[in-house]
């Protein structure tokens, strides 16, 4: 349906638009380069259509400026991070009141309790502990199921992704695990430590957990780092299930999934997992996050960490807990990620999914949209993956950057990874609707 001599030579058109009005953030970006590795703080910057990232001067609710004075309409948001909307006023009010009264001690603060409590009532899980990130909150709940069970292994889906959680980083090659392409420098090939099979495949995951050496599962609930997959009836009960029957443990990653509700899949899927990690978006940004265990897990962890070891074992970080991410997390959960919030995210997520639906439609493309609370992703294939594997094979690296290249040279920011768009609560009508038309004239200018 798409000519690829066409779809390179739009791509061009739209990467000399691109140069042609963002001058300065081209500017900024060779400046960068005498500094900065490739000239970006983070290397998967690069991934940015264009040939080098817009430098960023204000963001605020669902927008953000660049330097070249160019306003978006950003449904990337952080990739999750600013999934409440850029710059919340409750946030920044509890941010600013709690830097003039120290930003880190080492020691609690009442905000601490306050906001374990809220995440165990939002997800179910008695007992919480603090991360910087979901990267360690994954990393350090697989320690301690490691610890628990006496267990090696751990088990991920296919094309999952945890952060930079090493053993997660495998995926399966014509069904034999494999590292994944762009591991670097792993301590050991995350085969050795790490079984992989495909979401949504029971009998693999039987016969994966049948050898008895897996610690933990760990899983969100609907795949979204490779595109949003949603389990099949049935699937995570049966995961539940085989865990329960071989002792192994679940972890439940809802760093994503948040995007379901306030207290992500786990509640709106009635799940009860051993563990939930989450971070990004319950601080609007501000670097935390959190794992959460059951009352079993916290019971079997007593005694077992020696206070004159409890600071030296794998666990934890001098910031994790710092007063400063903990103040906007309460005020973050309190106040802003509140269920009329996404009481007003999900309508627009499925009016945007409408908007794109209406579209392929009307050229009979052989695309999809899925949704997933206020996520929606649109696909390059006639039918909804069930797994990794299916998922990865449909990707379209060339008409990615294109659509996302297109998108943003007319005020539409999304993610680099993947099409992907996190609407935020203050996202209007009239936002997702001049979406839709964006997405037209950039699917006509293909196959008009």
């Amino acid at each position: 349906m798409i000519s690829r001599s066409n779809l390179a030579r739009q791509y061009s058109l739209e990467q000399q638009r691109f140069l042609d009005t963002h001058p300065r953030s081209r500017a900024l970006y060779d400046r960068a380069r005498k500094s900065l590795l490739e000239g970006v703080p983070m290397h998967w910057m690069k991934k940015w259509a264009g040939g080098f990232p817009v430098f960023v001067a204000s963001a605020r609710g669902a927008y953000l400026t660049d330097v070249d004075g160019l306003q978006y309409l950003d449904l990337c948001l952080g990739d999750t991070g600013a999934m409440t909307g850029h710059a919340p006023p409750d946030t920044l009010e509890a941010i600013h009141r709690q830097a003039t009264r120290g930003i880190t001690t080492m020691l609690p603060t009442e905000d601490s309790l306050w906001v374990a409590e809220e995440l165990g009532r939002r997800f179910g899980l008695p007992h919480w502990q603090f991360a910087l990130s979901a990267t360690d909150a994954n990393r350090f709940a697989i320690r301690l199921a490691r610890m628990i069970t006496g267990r090696p292994r751990i088990l991920v889906f296919n094309w999952c992704y945890h952060g930079t959680v090493d053993e997660t980083l495998v995926i399966l090659q014509d069904g034999v695990p494999q590292m994944r392409p762009g591991n670097i420098g792993p301590a050991v090939n995350p085969v050795e430590t790490t079984r992989v099979v495909e979401f949504n495949d029971r009998p693999a995951l039987a016969e994966a957990l049948s050898h008895g050496d897996v610690a933990c599962i760990l899983a969100e609930p609907a795949m979204t780092n490779i595109g949003i997959i949603h389990p099949d009836p049935g699937f995570l009960a049966a995961m539940s299930d085989l865990a329960a029957r071989t002792g192994t443990l679940v972890v439940i990653d809802e760093t994503h999934t948040l995007c379901a509700g306030p207290g992500g899949c786990t509640a709106a899927m009635n799940l009860h997992p051993d563990f939930v990690t989450v971070g990004k978006a319950i601080g609007a940004g501000v670097p935390g996050a959190a794992y959460g265990f059951s009352s079993k897990v916290a019971k079997a962890l007593e005694s077992r960490i020696p206070v004159s070891d409890c600071d030296t074992g794998g666990i934890g970080g001098t910031l994790a807990g710092n007063s400063l991410s903990l103040a906007a997390m309460r005020a973050t959960l309190e106040l802003v990620l509140t269920p009329e919030s996404y009481r007003r995210a999900i309508p627009m997520a499925a009016r945007f999914r409408s908007g794109v639906e209406s579209v392929i439609a009307e050229y009979a493309l052989p695309w999809i949209v899925k949704q997933l609370g206020c996520r929606v992703e649109y696909w390059f294939r006639p039918a909804p993956p069930r797994n990794g594997g299916e998922a990865a094979a449909a990707v379209d690296a060339e008409l990615d950057r294109y659509m996302h290249l297109a998108a943003l040279n007319r005020g539409i920011l999304l993610t680099p990874f993947h099409n992907m768009a996190l609407i935020a609560p203050t996202v209007t009508e009239s936002d997702i609707d001049r979406h839709s038309a964006v997405f037209r004239e950039s699917v006509e200018a293909l196959v008009g």
